[in-house]
């Protein structure tokens, strides 16, 4: 039987897999050891923000931006900053000058800053730098295949004489100004698409002329300037290149990852368990394409594993401010940690077990006090700055406990679990006819409209005494309007209160379920809590709700009562029960 021809055939000339070639620059490592470690202590930590930030932003930075970035950079406790690449622009040499002339920099703050390996540029660079206490030179050239081949068309030795030259005219130049005390970093720029033997062997060239091993310091950053590989495949790259490198003891190893792949964080992460000793990046993640290594996100991991991250980030609505305003970039809502949805549940099985997790916690405080283990939630909002109003936002996916959860934590409401499923299916009703998100107003009111607002059922005025053993309940009510007068026993004030309805109505109730709890803040936002000048009520320092099932022609109801006394609160709500039933 002959095949039939498919109707549609894939179109490789627009959409060819074919043209890309697997990675090519894995090292043979079978005998790797990152993955059976973990991290224990936070990196060095270098903030990029102001150099390969601000290079790829739409619109530069100005001196006043960098300087209010600088500020909250050294606020959040980053110790070494890359200010700029001063020989580029004349403000980003104006920067540098400005930080050193009017003293901005902490004595505890080294500066960086980004050169090529070029005379003129290196020249200009120390000119910025003059005066400084301590700064970072960093000069890079690119070592990667393809840059040799198409960007300079020269060989392996000629890119590495390169890099040698950049050295020398480093040292000679530091060698002018001893007042400073300088730190080299290199960069073979592209290594994750270098060679690695060749990697290996440019950078040990430039420690031929730095020598590290007699006291100068070095710093070696190994860039994944465009990610083109699983993170796994960079983290065996650093082990190999830690490995072979001579004198490793000497220097410090710093990894500078970007996110093409959309694996910047965990191939930081792999390659710190590598052997890496520090990490280059930017908070939120900003830089060229799709962004650099977002040191805020791998510092945030480490904090929710237990491990202090030596940054402060528990202001994160500022963090996220400064950030926002200087580079003239939205976060976006799902953003790990900061944005706006990222602690938020709509799914109605997620908010259920937030709502309990935190309940549990609350009930157990002695036993979860010291250690946040919170369904859903990796992290307390709290500690950066997040309040729990965020935590569970409610549309027509969510459930029960979303419903409760905010119920309970914004107006005092406990329901039980009954009630929670009753007063749910109102919510998701309520919000597939908006066909949108609702506010927390918006499910207070809906609330009330249901089970707290019922005109035509009040209890007016009421007595309830104790007779020969039985309780007796005597007083008024308005049933649909009209005032009546209701009498009835049992052995308690509800069943005797439901005893003289049912007598009143004709109808069969019986109470299927009965809950209450006091209101410890009572909500000026409840509309139907009683007056406290109301002849009936019992002052307190808190208000009680009741909630009430009752069966009333063997048809389920529920209803809610909130009064400043308790047996108040509980006979209107089984009028609230009962209302629901016309």
């Amino acid at each position: 039987m002959s095949q039939v021809e498919p109707k549609i055939k894939p179109k490789f000339d627009a959409f060819d897999f074919r043209k890309y070639r697997p990675f090519a620059f894995a090292p043979n490592l079978p005998d790797r050891t990152w993955p059976d470690k973990t991290i224990e202590k936070a990196p060095m930590w270098a903030s990029v923000d102001l150099r390969d930030g601000n290079q790829a932003l739409i619109d530069p930075m100005t001196l006043d931006q960098k300087m209010n970035f600088f500020k909250l950079l050294v606020d959040v406790g980053f110790k070494e900053i890359e200010i700029g690449f001063p020989s580029a622009a004349q403000v980003e040499f104006d920067f540098a000058r400005k930080l050193i002339e009017e003293n901005h920099i902490p004595d505890d703050v080294t500066i960086q800053v980004l050169v090529q390996a070029r005379e003129h540029l290196i020249e200009r660079t120390f000119e910025a730098l003059k005066g400084v206490r301590r700064a970072v030179v960093h000069v890079y050239n690119s070592t990667s295949r393809v840059q040799r081949d198409k960007v300079y068309a020269k060989n392996l030795e000629e890119i590495k004489q390169i890099a040698i030259k950049g050295a020398k005219m480093l040292q000679d130049h530091a060698a002018k100004h001893p007042e400073t005390e300088w730190v080299f970093q290199y960069s073979p720029e592209s290594f994750s698409q270098t060679e690695p033997d060749y990697a290996i062997e440019v950078v040990n060239a430039v420690n031929e002329v730095w020598k590290p091993e007699e006291g100068q310091q070095v710093i070696i950053n190994l860039p994944a300037t465009v990610e083109s590989s699983m993170p796994n495949v960079y983290a065996d790259q650093v082990e190999y290149f830690c490995r072979n490198l001579k004198n490793r003891e000497h220097v410090i190893i710093s990894l500078h990852t970007h996110n093409d792949r959309g694996s910047a964080v965990a191939a930081a992460e792999l390659g710190v368990l590598a052997g890496a000793d520090r990490i280059e990046g930017t908070l939120l993640g900003n830089g060229e394409r799709t962004g650099n290594m977002d040191i805020m996100i791998m510092a945030m991991n480490l904090y929710s594993q237990g491990v202090d991250p030596e940054l402060d980030l528990s202001d994160m609505n500022r963090i996220v401010q400064v950030v926002s305003e200087c580079n003239n970039l939205p976060v976006h809502p799902r953003h790990p940690y900061v944005g706006e949805l990222v602690f938020t549940a709509f799914s109605g099985s997620h908010q259920d077990a937030i709502k309990k997790s935190l309940d549990y916690n609350e009930k157990h405080s002695e036993e979860t006090k010291n250690v946040w283990d919170v369904a859903y939630l990796p992290i307390d909002p709290a500690h950066i700055g997040r309040g729990y109003q965020d935590v569970v936002r409610i549309n027509s996916q969510s459930g029960k406990g979303g419903v409760a959860y905010i119920l309970q934590r914004n107006y005092g409401f406990n329901l039980p679990r009954w009630m929670q499923i009753d007063f749910s299916r109102v919510v998701q009703q309520k919000a597939e006819d908006v066909a949108r998100e609702l506010k927390n107003e918006e499910i207070l009111e809906t609330f009330e409209n249901t089970y707290l607002q019922n005109t035509g059922y009040e209890l007016l005025d009421y007595s309830v005494n104790n007779v020969s053993g039985e309780v007796e309940f005597k007083g008024q009510i308005t049933l649909h309007g009209e005032p009546v007068s209701v009498s009835g026993k049992g052995n308690g004030p509800l069943s005797a209160f439901i005893d003289g309805v049912a007598a009143h109505t004709g109808k069969q109730l019986h109470i299927i379920n009965y809950a209450e709890h006091a209101i410890s803040q009572p909500a000026q936002d409840v509309k139907s809590i009683a007056d406290d000048n109301d002849e009936t009520s019992d002052k307190t320092n808190a208000s009680a709700a009741a909630y009430i099932q009752l069966n009333v022609d063997g048809e389920i109801y529920s209803g809610i009562g909130t009064h400043t006394s308790t047996v108040s609160a509980m006979l209107k709500g089984a009028l609230s029960a009962l209302s629901q039933a016309v």
